[in-house]
């Protein structure tokens, strides 16, 4: 009998401090009505970074700011300068100096072919032509009803055997390796510049197969 109340007193002290506990938590949790506290937080570090916001004042730095300019000459990881610039000049220049670093292989020309098809075809055409969607008569239906798109004007061909010239004077067949790179950086004319759409290996890739388009 005697162990049974122990037993018994034992649970019911229990089960009191766990309701206190839960009324102490419940009631801590609550704002007091005053202010937008939202009372103790459960791992604030999960949403309040220790790190410093780029707005906000930093005493680590001479000018107190969070965001601060990178060191002059400096370059983002991954990034590979083109030392030579978006000028006529540099457009010659490149075309006389800069060469492939990549090998003449299988998969790298079918690598060049299928972004080629991706981000060039669209103007130049799935052969190099330029004839490409772009360059067409085009109409779409839509809430607004029949309208026709834009259409751009058709780029010279890459073919030796039509003998077009780009713009600059050069046949579009003896364009060299850095003259294709330099347009494909920059861009020109209509042509906008692809240098955050493909990176440097992907470029000449594209230079590559557009080598082999100049043959036809």
């Amino acid at each position: 009998m005697k162990e049974n109340m122990l037993v018994m007193n034992k649970k019911n002290f229990l089960g009191t401090v766990c309701v206190a506990v839960a009324l102490s938590a419940v009631v801590s949790a609550c704002g007091d009505g005053t202010t937008r506290s939202a009372g103790w937080e459960f791992s604030p570090n999960m949403y309040e970074p220790l790190a410093f916001n780029p707005d906000q004042p930093n005493p680590n730095f001479k000018d107190n700011k969070t965001a601060q300019l990178p060191p002059t000459g400096s370059d983002p990881i991954g990034f590979v300068r083109f030392e030579y610039p978006n000028t006529t000049e540099g457009y010659t220049q490149a075309g006389l100096e800069v060469k492939s670093p990549l090998a003449m292989t299988d998969v790298n020309l079918k690598q060049g072919e299928a972004l080629f098809l991706t981000y060039c075809a669209v103007c130049h055409g799935k052969d190099g032509n330029g004839d490409g969607q772009l360059t067409k008569d085009r109409k779409v239906n839509d809430s607004r009803g029949e309208r026709e798109l834009e259409k751009f004007p058709p780029p010279p061909s890459f073919h030796r055997s039509a003998g077009a010239k780009s713009t600059r004077g050069t046949v579009m067949a003896d364009l060299s390796d850095g003259q294709i790179f330099h347009t494909i950086t920059y861009g020109y004319n209509a042509m906008g510049s692809h240098a955050s759409q493909l990176t440097p290996d992907e470029r000449w890739k594209v230079v590559m197969y557009v080598h082999e388009l100049q043959k036809k």
